[in-house]
């Protein structure tokens, strides 16, 4: 199987068995050789949608998560991944940012970069 298609099977293979109890009202997939995409839509407010096109040897893909949380709350990420890696375009609400390097941190990281290891002989 080639890795697009594991990658697509593991995804839908992972909201169905979250949403066990959930009925499907949509589920589409189309798998080519050079791009695919699916939907999934569950009644329990999950929705998934993704695409990708290879393109030489680089795929990209976009894809769109959304469901509402336990709190009642809806939820939904909006993304990308290609050869620059997974990149959230938009989520609601938003994804935590990580707190800011302390200053001790900083000056070592900047030390190290200017003091760069001597190669063995």
């Amino acid at each position: 199987m080639r890795q697009e298609k594991k990658i697509v099977f593991a995804c839908l293979l992972a909201a169905a068995l979250a949403n066990e109890d959930a009925g499907v009202l949509r589920n589409e997939a189309e798998v080519n050789v050079n791009n695919f995409k699916y939907a999934l839509e569950l009644d329990n407010s999950v929705k998934v949608e993704q695409h990708g096109e290879q393109d030489g040897d680089a795929w990209r893909v976009a894809g769109s998560h959304s469901w509402t949380s336990p709190e009642g709350e809806g939820v939904s990420i909006q993304y990308v991944a290609d050869e620059n890696g997974y990149q959230v375009l938009s989520a609601n609400p938003p994804l935590p940012t990580p707190p800011p390097i302390p200053e001790a941190i900083q000056r070592a990281l900047a030390y190290i970069a200017a003091h760069p290891p001597q190669p063995e002989h």
